[in-house]
């Protein structure tokens, strides 16, 4: 019989650390990555779709586009640096890079989701009677996709394609972005959220089987997603080390 989940313990959980620059310069590196290399592919990339080489471009452009929301999210939890102001300027630029979000529209429905997880205030709730990942997709963007960002990201579709060419924008620029918001969903929802919880499992999450590769490539390690909602103020870099804890005190 599967363990009833639970808040873990203390004395397992991983304690606060000083972030000192360490946030800072994870965001710093999926930043210059993520803009270095759309640079590259859009300016002097020609790619020979018959060869493998520009489709695991396309799926690294994808990761490296997740990185962005993944640092954003680390900045409404406080966790990108100490100082207030730079947590929050970065969380705007990598929400704003990551198909326009808006991060203070979206700092207090993330919120809202840790306080209510799978309940009716909770703004990510999937209450079961429309089961499947596209319904439920398709209400999670509803309720998050404005107006603006669609236009904004139409202008600047027809921006880009004025200075590159049309094929290497869509496939590297729009279909990354794409991609990387349903692997986000599936990885950081649906996986972790869908179905029955146990009675007495608080965050109604469950979390990924231990490997640790598989874990950041898929979703910075979000698939440890139970550790995330026990232990929010740890940063994506640190859930790895949250996971193992877990396991130990569970043996």
């Amino acid at each position: 019989m599967r363990p009833v989940a639970q808040p873990a313990p203390d004395s397992v959980r991983l304690k606060p650390a000083p972030l000192g620059y360490r946030g800072v310069a994870m965001a710093l590196i999926i930043l210059t990555a993520w803009a270095g290399l759309l640079g590259f592919l859009l300016a002097e990339y020609q790619p020979d779709w018959r060869t493998p080489g520009p489709y695991l471009l396309v799926l690294l452009q994808t990761h490296l586009y997740t990185g962005l929301f993944i640092t954003a999210h680390d900045a409404m939890h406080g966790v990108v640096s100490a100082n207030k102001r730079l947590n929050n300027a970065i969380g705007t630029l990598t929400a704003g890079l990551f198909a326009f979000n808006w991060f203070p529209r979206m700092l207090p429905k993330h919120h809202a989701h840790h306080r209510h997880v799978g309940t009716e205030d909770d703004p990510d709730f999937h209450d079961g009677r429309h089961p499947g990942f596209l319904r439920w997709f398709l209400r999670f963007a509803w309720n998050y996709v404005t107006v603006s960002q669609v236009l904004l990201m139409a202008l600047t579709y027809n921006l880009l394609k004025l200075w590159f060419p049309q094929a290497n924008v869509i496939a590297f620029w729009m279909v990354p972005a794409v991609l990387a918001t349903l692997q986000l969903f599936y990885f950081g929802t649906y996986l972790p959220h869908r179905g029955e919880h146990e009675a007495h499992n608080p965050y109604k999450s469950r979390s990924q089987l231990r490997h640790h590769l598989w874990a950041f490539c898929s979703c910075y390690f979000f698939g440890y997603h139970y550790e995330h909602h026990d232990q929010p103020y740890v940063p994506w870099w640190r859930l790895w080390r949250a996971k193992e804890l877990a396991e130990q005190a569970a043996r």
